[in-house]
């Protein structure tokens, strides 16, 4: 009896697209199960360009970048509760891997989940780590240069100038991570990326691409306090820019909180809080009336007078809104008419409340009130009690970012791929004390060395910096330990590590003729776990691969005298017990779960008991019953 096996590889990209397609033009799928290209071009007509010149972008090994995200994972994410704080309840996430890796190991479990991104990518100033493009060996790379298997002399490293290949190994590296980072984007979602004048051109070429130009939402341009290349022969830089494209192009960016000046402009009161009052007729740009001829009509003044939007000059200009939104304005009272002075005589002008209660303002792209690089690792440096990281950015920066992503709520989840010294989960939890909010943080950093014996890599930094912005929010309290002790407010982290599958992988792709493969290959199947992996190991790739967060909440059962992992309340049953009973299966089934995962070899060659499984749990609407 054959029973499902549970599918160990990370989501099939090529796979959904081509569902997508389907689900759209049924037409299109040949005998095969595969795309008629020229079906398609004839259920689409005369909307496909066929020519050869196409505006776009273009460089060396793009082809192979689309190899890359269509490449599955054959890794995992093993837990390591020994360097996390709450490990069993917090929703954190710390992953300690390549990115590129990690953000395939991510698509099941986040896809469509994250409120915003941001990243601060290597700039490609010929000195920065730059992630290797062989993109068939990924995994292997990273395992080898984390010294998790002998080593073959791959290593990460620089990209200089004088590669011939300088822009396109930056663009092979960038492409792949973007395209499966927008995967996990919500559809009101925002992505944030920093970078310099040397890539800025080719990132907004890529983001064009993968995001759609539609839904540029503009670049805020940072003064870092420093000037950069003044003996470059150029002009010196003291900006960095952070390029901001939107997953829908219905989403607008949120406003940020008034300034000190702002709030003193709201001078008027009354019984609904303080206000300040603006012109009706709109000013400034498009302030036309064939810029929104809907806008342009009379209203009555106090003295029965008709009144039109005329701007200065004569000219016809409109109003803020049409007819129905004043209608309401009137009505709840937001409207104002003052005398006004025209010539020699007086005339009445409307003019519209604007309450400061819960008001902020549109962000300006020009952001020279952040505190820059300096003081970022001097703030750094005075959490560890010396210098221990190179330009970090500013806390308030990201909080900023934060700050202008709309329609925020407490699930919300902020990834940071390039994590660096962790200032985004630092961000998070910084704001989240402030306001009372639980906003959720999945930072995933390399282990880059640091030549440190304390902190031997960078993802080693990023825990501790973690770890200290815990205990420096609960010291300053009073010992009231409002992370840990507040239920809405989230104080720990789940650390996690990239590593290979704890299932040793059957290889369909031997040579003919090799015995000695193929009797280790048929080993696999009396003993594929790899030596030295933990229930837990299991556990956390089970839930992973069956598209569950690894932050779900999991429960552990005593049923006829062996464990069963309870996960998502009850949702998914894991069992990994190594001897599977009858009466084990059918107490399972009786706690009626949607989803029930057991290792194969539990059933010890065992075809009847297998047989009676899958009638047992399709008896008690269990849907999917699988083995690994």
């Amino acid at each position: 009896m054959e029973i499902d096996k549970l599918d160990l590889l990370s989501h099939d990209i090529a796979e959904d697209k081509k569902q997508e397609l389907l689900r759209l033009f049924p037409e299109i799928q040949t005998e095969g199960g595969k795309i008629d290209l020229e079906r398609l071009k004839l259920a689409l007509g005369e909307t496909v360009d066929v020519g050869k010149e196409r505006y776009g972008m273009n460089w060396p090994g793009k082809a192979d970048c689309f190899k890359a995200i269509q490449s599955p994972s054959l890794g995992t994410l093993r837990p390591c509760p020994e360097e996390s704080i709450n490990f069993d309840t917090t929703e954190n996430l710390i992953i300690e891997g390549d990115n590129l890796e990690v953000l395939k190991l991510l698509q099941k479990s986040y896809l469509g989940k994250v409120k915003m991104i941001y990243i601060d990518p290597p700039y490609n100033t010929g000195n920065d780590f730059i992630y290797p493009d062989n993109y068939t060996e990924s995994l292997q790379t990273y395992l080898e240069y984390t010294g998790q298997v002998d080593a073959q002399g791959k290593k990460f490293s620089t990209n200089t100038e004088a590669d011939g290949r300088f822009h396109s190994k930056w663009l092979n590296m960038m492409y792949p991570r973007l395209y499966l980072a927008r995967n996990l984007l919500r559809e009101d979602g925002i992505i944030f990326v920093s970078i310099d004048n040397k890539e800025l051109h080719n990132l907004r070429g890529l983001m064009n691409e993968l995001f759609g130009e539609e839904n540029f939402l503009g670049i805020v341009v940072r003064a870092t306090g420093q000037t950069t290349g003044q003996d470059s022969g150029g002009l010196g830089s003291s900006f960095d820019y952070i390029v901001t494209y939107s997953k829908n192009p219905e989403t607008e960016i949120g406003g940020v909180p008034l300034s000190d000046e702002d709030v003193a402009r709201f001078q008027e009161e009354d019984e609904k809080g303080k206000y300040h009052y603006w012109q009706l007729r709109k000013t400034g740009s498009a302030d036309r009336r064939e810029d929104r001829p809907g806008m342009f009509y009379d209203i009555i003044a106090p003295d029965g007078a008709s009144v039109f939007p005329i701007g200065p000059g004569g000219y016809e200009s409109r109003w803020r809104c049409g007819p129905k939104t004043y209608k309401k304005l009137v009505e709840d009272k937001m409207i104002i008419w003052k005398k006004v002075k025209n010539g020699n005589s007086e005339k009445w002008w409307p003019y519209v409340k604007y309450y400061l209660e819960g008001r902020t303002k549109r962000p300006s792209p020009l952001w020279t009130d952040i505190d820059g690089s300096k003081k970022a690792t001097k703030d750094l440096k005075d959490l560890f009690e010396e210098k221990i990281f190179d330009n970090p950015k500013p806390i308030r920066l990201i909080s900023r970012l934060i700050q202008i992503v709309p329609n925020q709520d407490d699930n919300d989840i902020f990834l940071d791929f390039f994590a660096g010294s962790g200032t985004t989960a630092h961000a998070v939890m910084d704001l989240n004390k402030q306001e009372g909010g639980n906003r959720k943080f999945i930072l995933a950093q390399l282990p880059e060395p640091t030549g440190r014996k304390d902190y031997p890599t960078i993802s080693d930094i990023c825990k501790e910096r973690v770890r200290r912005v815990i205990k420096k929010l609960n010291d300053a309290s009073d010992g009231k330990l409002p992370l840990e002790g507040n239920q809405k407010q989230d104080g720990g982290f789940r650390v996690f590590k990239l590593a290979e599958s704890n299932f040793k992988a059957w290889n369909a792709n031997l040579p003919t003729g090799d015995v000695a493969a193929l009797k280790e290959q048929l080993e696999l199947h009396i003993n594929h776990i790899r030596e030295g992996r933990t229930s837990e190991d299991i556990l956390y790739e089970i839930l992973l691969k069956s598209g569950f967060s690894i932050t779900t909440p999991i429960g552990k059962l005593t049923m006829e005298g062996k464990t069963v992992f309870s996960a998502a309340g009850g949702a998914l049953f894991i069992c990994l017990e190594h001897n599977l009973t009858l009466e084990l299966i059918r107490a399972m089934a009786e706690r009626k779960p949607e989803r029930v995962v057991c290792l194969d070899e539990g059933f010890a060659e065992n075809d009847q008991l297998k047989a009676n499984a899958v009638q047992i749990f399709k008896t008690k609407g269990v849907t999917s019953f699988k083995t690994v």
